[in-house]
């Protein structure tokens, strides 16, 4: 049995994200959730989407803040046997998500601040837990079975929650070089903060073992094991006392006397009997045994049983109670430059952000599993990313828009762990994550603008990297929604975006006692978004 049962409950992050890499998220305004090709954006979430595209801006002062109401169920199946159930799920809620962005544009030059959740931003309940963590407990009652115990239930409480936040605060600057190209530079500091809190507790089983009073009814799993190896304990004590009984024999000379002649040594006929019957009755031979050689059985026998005693301490403390209360953070830096192109009624954007190494740092107040040693530090980098848009006015009312983003996370290091080991992306990953969108925009009059778009990803995640906490799936999105101008300075956005997953699976070769069996993983997830636009 596992040291703890614990051990990979807390190994993954719970993040929202429905619109940007396996980090990063890039749902960044009300805008983009009812039209998310905003790469080639000239409007104030260019501070994010495409900041040398400010400079298009009017001279002035412009502020855009936004909020998403994000939630997303993850839904895992299983076909380990012997499970209480087969299927797992978690609820994900993010209320806020905001964005805010100011702009300053005098001439030629703009400059901006910004603050995103740049990825995560929000926190998965799982309330039932996941397949990880009932397969250990399930693991009891068979190997209670293969040891001669019958045993056919198991029970336990858990719950487990983790939420992960990384605020990104961004400075950036862009500059007009000519009607045609502007350019831009910025920084943004990413702060990281991961939390997770959980706890398995009140294992029950029912084994079967009248030798220690244990009559198939269900019983505390540490208990049961304390009793047992308190018991198997006494029977260590009590065969090594036998084999050390035979000792004065042996010093008389009659150590190669056959047992079953032990009268001839000192023994008495029911001693003889005796012996024979506890060396038969615990699997040996005693038929052609010495005297000598049943004292070494019977030391072997009691050595047997003390590894026995101290294997049921070892499962007494891995079934007791359980609890993980731990924080994570960090901080990195990222460097963005950018690059607009305007042909009339093309616009092209072009934005590079680079990568960030961070490593978050363990702060923790429980930690019974042994996963978070505090003041620990957890790779955790947000990788280079490139995105590329344009923005076509096919009339004066109809905008045509595309954008392609690239995120480089085979050269990034996720935390992921493979035989206890921190590892890069590149032995989990064979592609880099990619993300496509194209999106409408229909100017109905001076004040109403409908919208519409679709954003597809494509992972490049490894079988290996899937598990049941940490999984990455292809997505289509559909977003949509309208643009309200209150007044020429004052602009509301709404948006609402439905995305599905595409369902990914793995399948586990047996390793001994483990079976074989399949997980399959998908999710869904719905987001709404009010944005309000000022300029001054």
């Amino acid at each position: 049995m596992r040291k703890t049962i614990l051990s990979l409950i807390f190994s993954a992050l719970a993040l929202v994200t429905m619109a940007g890499g396996i980090v990063h998220n890039t749902n960044q305004s009300a805008s983009f959730i009812r039209m998310p090709a905003r790469d080639a954006s000239l409007g104030l979430d260019a501070t994010y989407f495409n900041p040398a595209g400010m400079s298009y801006l009017k001279d002035g002062f412009h502020i855009s803040v936004s909020n998403q109401y994000i939630t997303q169920t993850r839904n895992i199946k299983t076909t380990y046997p012997g499970l209480n159930r087969s299927e797992f799920e978690g609820k994900v809620v993010a209320p806020l998500f905001p964005s805010a962005y100011a702009i300053y544009k005098k001439g030629k030059f703009a400059a901006s601040l910004a603050f995103n959740p740049i990825g995560g931003g929000g926190g998965a309940l799982f309330e039932d837990g996941l397949p990880s963590f009932e397969m250990v407990v399930a693991g009891l009652p068979p190997s209670l079975n293969a040891a001669g115990i019958p045993t056919t239930q198991y029970s336990y409480e858990t719950e487990f929650e983790g939420k992960s936040i990384y605020y990104g605060i961004q400075a950036a600057a862009s500059y007009k070089i000519n009607d045609m190209i502007s350019v831009a530079l910025g920084l943004r500091y990413v702060s990281m903060s991961n939390s997770y809190v959980g706890y398995l507790k009140n294992i029950q089983i029912n084994p079967t073992f009248p030798g220690a009073g244990f009559t198939g009814t269900m019983v505390s799993a540490p208990t049961f094991f304390t009793t047992l190896s308190g018991y198997l304990g006494t029977v260590s004590g009590q065969l090594g006392a036998t084999g050390s009984a035979l000792q004065p024999i042996i010093d008389g000379g009659g150590g190669q006397v056959p047992l079953s002649s032990g009268t001839l040594a000192g023994l008495t006929a029911t001693q003889v009997a005796t012996l024979q019957g506890t060396i038969a009755a615990l699997g040996g031979d005693p038929t052609n045994m010495s005297i000598a050689q049943a004292q070494g059985f019977f030391a072997g026998a009691s050595a047997q049983y003390a590894g026995q005693a101290a294997a049921m301490t070892a499962n007494a403390n891995a079934t007791s109670d359980k609890e993980v209360d731990a924080t994570q953070s960090g901080s990195g830096i990222v460097p963005i430059i950018g690059v607009n192109l305007n042909f009339e009624r093309l616009n092209i954007g072009i934005k590079y952000e680079h990568k960030a190494s961070v490593k978050v740092k363990n702060s923790t107040k429980v930690d019974d599993v042994g996963m978070f040693p505090d003041g620990a530090e957890v790779p955790s980098d947000m990788p280079a990313m490139l995105s590329v848009g344009a923005a076509f006015d096919a009339t004066k009312k109809l905008k045509v828009s595309g954008g392609f983003h690239m995120y480089f996370d085979k050269g990034a290091e996720y935390g992921k762990m493979i035989n206890g080991e921190y590892v890069t992306n590149d032995k989990v990953m064979d592609k880099n994550y990619m993300e496509y969108a194209i999106g409408l925009e229909y100017a109905l009059n001076e004040k109403w603008l409908v919208s519409a778009g679709y954003l597809a990803t494509r992972t490049g995640v490894m079988d290996i990297y899937q598990t049941d906490l940490s999984h990455s799936l292809n997505t289509n999105s559909i977003g949509g929604g309208l643009q309200y101008m209150i007044t020429e300075k004052i602009g509301v956005n709404l948006g609402v975006m439905n995305t599905s997953y595409k369902e990914g699976s793995r399948e586990f070769a047996a390793v001994a006692p483990r079976p074989a069996y399949t997980e399959t993983y998908n999710r869904k997830a719905f987001t709404m978004a009010l944005g309000l636009d000022l300029s001054f």
